[in-house]
């Protein structure tokens, strides 16, 4: 597993993590103090777990599942499946906590990042797909074994 992989998979677990924090966190307000919560922390929740965990998981186990790139295929770039994750990574973690803000102290001045974090979520998707896209084709054949040699006597 590469290391890319790794980091995927590991991020994709902390952010499984956090969602599931801000999902109590909601549960406990809403059911046993009896308050409504506010819906930017049910989009913050929401992308935590859909975003941060889910996809990035999906784009980890892609990564290495998916045939490796021919040696003559330009197209899969691997610097930028690194620019990829840090961008994903960077704007759910920025739209996520901006999200958490604006509901908990109404910081209204947040709403321009939440909106830019969400375009570079959708930029990040796009580019991972043109990356892997020549990745996703059936592996070569293996080679076919030649004739048993006859045994010895």
């Amino acid at each position: 597993m590469s290391p890319l992989v790794r980091l995927y998979v590991k991020t994709s677990l902390v952010f499984l993590l956090l969602g599931l924090a801000l999902g109590a966190y909601i549960t406990l307000e809403v059911n046993v103090a009896g308050r409504g919560v506010p819906w930017p922390l049910i989009t913050a929740h929401v992308h935590l777990l859909l975003v941060g965990f889910l996809l990035m998981l999906v784009f980890g186990v892609a990564t290495w599942m998916f045939p490796r790139p021919a040696r003559e295929d330009a197209r899969y770039r691997p610097e930028l499946a690194h620019v990829v994750y840090w961008a994903m990574t960077g704007g759910t973690a920025a739209r996520a906590a901006a999200e958490i803000l604006v509901g908990l102290h109404g910081t209204a001045g947040l709403r321009p990042l939440i909106a830019a974090a969400g375009i570079t979520q959708l930029v990040d998707a796009g580019l991972f797909v043109v990356n892997m896209w020549s990745r996703v084709r059936m592996p070569a054949p293996a080679p076919t074994p030649g004739p048993a040699a006859p045994p010895r006597a």
